[in-house]
């Protein structure tokens, strides 16, 4: 799911500890290079130490026959649905979890009453629903109504439900390769999206009185049962998304005779539902070198106006997917392409309403083909034979289907707000195929496995759309103004989905960063790159834990990252690393002592007490106070190092060799806690520069401090550390030499209302152009 804005146990679930326990407290060293050790299970014939898929791994398998109807007029959808069931396992079991994620909106879910709120001088109507949003639940008859469940002979089953959970008991004990079958007959109201904010839904267009449906979480879902949790049983509560079960489906959608269906897998029966010109359209599309309309803008228009009153059924079929989800609409516009990975063709396409034509059909299906290249080449290759972008007013992720937002002005002009932000989310929603479609993780226990690594591979890929693409997620430097935030207001990002406070800054922009900063800075892109793909090649089509993906990268690469990990993924410690002090040294060519001789620097009170006339030191004041000392300042230490270097024999074979250099001494500070490499740029007075790059085990003995000696031939005028802002340095004043004051900076804002998520915001520069023509 793309979060835009920040939002208002296998391993280690971490919920209230800043740091993980240190095995050498109070000690300078020892601590945040300690290997993970016993903060990952243990390896096992399921999952080994190098972070592959043990000889025994396994994993459950679920088939689905679905048909449903929708029923426009009175907003509801009626299914049927025939599970098979695949005991991989080792284990017998006694009963099956399902997850039925439409009770999220029953009155009876938690979900609906343990919301904080508080009143204001001024409420809202909306605002005072939200009070009591389970009394509206409750009027609007939400949730999902299992009307008959039986097993594939039609006995009847017994069944529990438990808010969004629902235990089938079985008969007899599944045993070991055995398969199960059972029938669910249910139906619900379909919620609007609008006034409950849910992924599945409708959004009503009052203009032309039509609505676009997305029909997602619609069904009975099997949860997962694995190796290392037993039943993912975890309450769905609005946040934390699923852990689903591979398997095959076949999906019968029964809709009004003019609603275009796009939905997980391939159409089986287009021949059957589209027209002579759409079915041409269709053929052309499969190796146009271009977008082609397969229904066209002027018969969407057609259709909003004559609604047809007879009924379609539009059949899909998905192999090896974790979910099925489908959009409808009689406002569809739909376009096509053919996107090639490796030699494979993938047609890409898109579904958009009217109110987004604009900037959909420019962007959305050359977008979505972009994204299946670039995460290709960063992952695996895309294994679907299709990816379909939908207009949805909101950013939601299914198997090869993306529910995505961006609208246009009435005009057809938008800003360049909401052009990025619809190429940011057509780019993040259909990269969800790749995590957590295919590398299958489970964000109700860690949310960061999904978004925060989609949310990297995001970036990647806006940076290989165009170089100047304004990223929000991933740079370095823009993380800092969380990771400044008090201790209080964060929390590692190893904490459980449901419990993390701002989940947009810390399991995407914080663990995507992260990953930048291993690619860029820690490892290289080289072995980076390679320890990524080999992670997800081993874990497509499987079930990845954190411990998976922190092995592989190591194994594969022959990095120790496990001080990277405890750090940034376990820890809520910034980074912040202070040059204390710089010492320049030179050759002593005075005497014939082969010395050193230390340039003292003046200290930044001394420079300014020069500057401020204001001062009137009392040994001009009054000469009288004057001595030998003070013309001949550090008098006595002089003497006593011209008696130390009088001591030192000289050393004349090899004095030429270093009489031109300088020597400078750097003193770093550890005040963050995050260890980091060092970097080091320094700029010389003739204005060349050069960058030193100080690896992170300059901390090991002591991770708090170290002094280090640089050589140059060449005079410094200036030092920075981080000069490109890669370590996410929350303070970049302690950064400098000369020390300098770096300015606050605020923006002065004129508060009001926002515009709608996806719509433009009006007055853009665009519109503003073609008024002027």
């Amino acid at each position: 799911m793309h979060i835009r804005f920040l939002m208002g146990c296998l391993l280690l679930t971490v919920v209230s500890v800043a740091q993980p326990p240190q095995s050498n407290p109070g000690s300078n060293h020892g601590n945040r290079f300690e290997q993970l050790g016993y903060l990952l299970q243990s390896p096992n014939e399921y999952r080994t130490a190098s972070g592959a898929p043990g000889p025994k791994y396994w994993q459950q398998k679920a088939d689905y026959d679905i048909s449903v109807e929708l029923d426009e007029a009175n907003l509801r959808l009626t299914g049927t649905e025939t599970i098979t069931y695949f005991n991989n396992s080792p284990d017998a079991l006694t009963y099956l979890w399902l997850q039925v994620d439409g009770n999220i909106h029953h009155p009876d879910h938690d979900y609906l009453r343990n919301g904080r709120n508080r009143m204001e001088a001024t409420m809202s109507n909306a605002q005072l629903v939200n009070l009591e949003k389970w009394r509206l639940a409750k009027e609007t008859d939400l949730g999902v109504k299992i009307t008959k469940l039986t097993d594939g002979a039609g006995n009847s089953l017994k069944y529990t439900i438990n808010q969004t959970m629902m235990r089938v008991d079985l008969p007899t004990a599944l045993k070991p390769g055995q398969k199960f079958v059972f029938k669910i007959d249910w139906n619900y109201k379909i919620p609007d999206r609008g006034v409950w904010g849910s992924r599945g839904g409708y959004e009503y267009f009052a203009e032309d009185g039509n609505s676009v449906f997305t029909m997602s979480q619609f069904y009975p879902r099997m949860a997962v049962y694995s190796d290392f949790q037993g039943w993912q049983n975890t309450q769905f509560s609005g946040g934390a998304e699923f852990a689903l079960t591979f398997g095959n489906f076949k999906v019968k959608m029964t809709v009004p005779g003019d609603f275009v269906v796009a939905a997980t897998g391939e159409c089986q029966n287009y021949n059957q539902l589209l027209t002579p010109a759409q079915q041409q359209r269709w053929k052309q599309a499969q190796t146009a070198k271009d977008v082609v309309e397969v229904v066209t803008l002027d018969e969407a228009k057609a259709n909003e106006k004559d609604k047809s009153t007879d009924k379609k059924t539009w059949i899909y079929s998905a192999e090896n997917v974790r979910d099925f989800a489908w959009g409808a609409s009689r406002k569809f516009i739909w376009d096509a392409m053919p996107t090639y990975v490796e030699g494979k063709k993938i047609m890409s396409m898109s579904y958009y309403p009217k109110e987004a034509y604009g900037l959909w059909r420019k962007y959305s299906t050359k977008v979505t083909a972009h994204t299946l290249k670039i995460y290709s080449k960063h992952t695996i290759p895309y294994p679907y034979p299709v990816a379909l972008s939908v207009e949805a007013s909101q950013g939601m992720e299914y198997p090869m289907i993306a529910f995505n937002y961006g609208r246009t002005e009435k005009d057809g002009t938008y800003s360049e707000a909401t052009k990025y932000g619809m190429i940011g989310v057509v780019i993040h929603e259909v990269g969800h195929n790749f995590f957590p479609m295919i590398v299958n993780s489970d964000e109700r226990q860690y949310w960061w496995m999904d978004e925060g690594l989609n949310t990297f591979t995001q970036f990647l890929t806006e940076g290989e759309f165009d170089n100047n693409y304004p990223s929000r997620r991933g740079p370095a430097h823009l993380i800092t103004d969380y990771m400044k935030l008090p201790k209080d207001q964060l929390e590692p990002i190893m904490t459980m989905g449901d419990n993390v406070a701002q989940v947009g800054s810390n399991a995407y922009a914080k663990a995507a960063t992260g990953l930048n900063i291993l690619r860029e800075t820690v490892m290289g892109r080289e072995l980076f790159d390679y320890s990524f793909r080999e992670y997800a090649r081993r874990w497509a089509f499987k079930h990845p834990t954190p411990a998976d993906l922190f092995r592989t990268m190591e194994d594969a690469s022959a990095v120790d990252l496990d001080w990277f990990w405890r750090g940034w993924y376990y820890g809520t410690e910034p980074v912040d690393i202070s040059l204390d002090s710089v010492r320049w040294f030179k050759l002593n060519d005075a005497s014939n002592a082969a010395a050193f001789q230390q340039k003292q620097f003046d200290a930044v009170h001394k420079l300014r007490n020069k500057d401020d006339k204001s001062i009137v030191y009392a040994t001009d004041a009054d000469t009288s106070l004057r001595d030998y000392y003070y013309f001949n300042p550090d008098a006595d230490g002089k003497f006593a190092q011209q008696q130390r270097e009088a001591a030192i024999p000289v050393d004349n074979e090899n004095k030429s060799k270093w009489a031109n250099k300088n020597f400078y001494e750097l003193s770093f500070t550890n005040k963050g806690g995050m260890v980091m490499p060092v970097i080091v740029e320094w700029t010389f007075k003739d204005g060349s520069k050069e960058v030193d790059r100080v690896p992170v085990s300059v901390w090991k003995l002591n991770e708090q401090k170290f002094t280090k000696v640089f050589i140059k031939d060449k005079e410094v005028a200036a030092i920075r550390i981080d000069p490109m802002r890669e370590t996410a340095d929350i303070d970049e004043s302690n950064n400098l030499w000369p020390v300098k004051e770096m300015p606050s900076k605020f923006t002065l804002f004129r508060q009001g209302g926002g515009p709608a998520r996806g719509a433009s915001t009006g007055g853009n520069s665009m519109q503003r152009a073609q008024n002027k023509n």
